[in-house]
C-alpha cells in the first residue's frame, strides 16, 4: 500500500474548504483563530513579571484576591 503525501498548502486549502462547508465561514474563521501564533517571549515576560516571587507567594496573592471578592 502506498500513501500519497500532499503538500501542506494543498492540505491547508482542503481543510479550510471542509471547515467552511461544515461550519460556515464565520464559525470556520472563529475556529481557525484559536491557532494563531502569538508574539513575544513568554518566558522572558514571565521572569520579569514574577521576579522575586515564589509559588507560595503567588498562591497567597491569588487566595487574598479571592477572599477580597467574597
Amino acid at each position: 500500500m502506498s500513501v500519497s503525501i500532499q503538500p501542506i498548502s494543498v492540505l491547508t486549502s482542503r481543510a479550510k474548504r471542509a471547515l467552511v462547508q461544515e461550519l460556515g465561514v464565520v464559525d470556520a474563521m472563529r475556529f481557525l483563530n484559536q491557532f494563531r501564533t502569538g508574539s513575544g517571549d513568554y518566558t522572558a515576560e514571565r521572569e520579569q513579571l514574577f521576579e522575586g516571587e515564589s509559588v507560595k507567594s503567588i498562591a497567597a496573592g491569588i487566595k487574598a484576591q479571592r477572599n477580597d471578592k467574597a
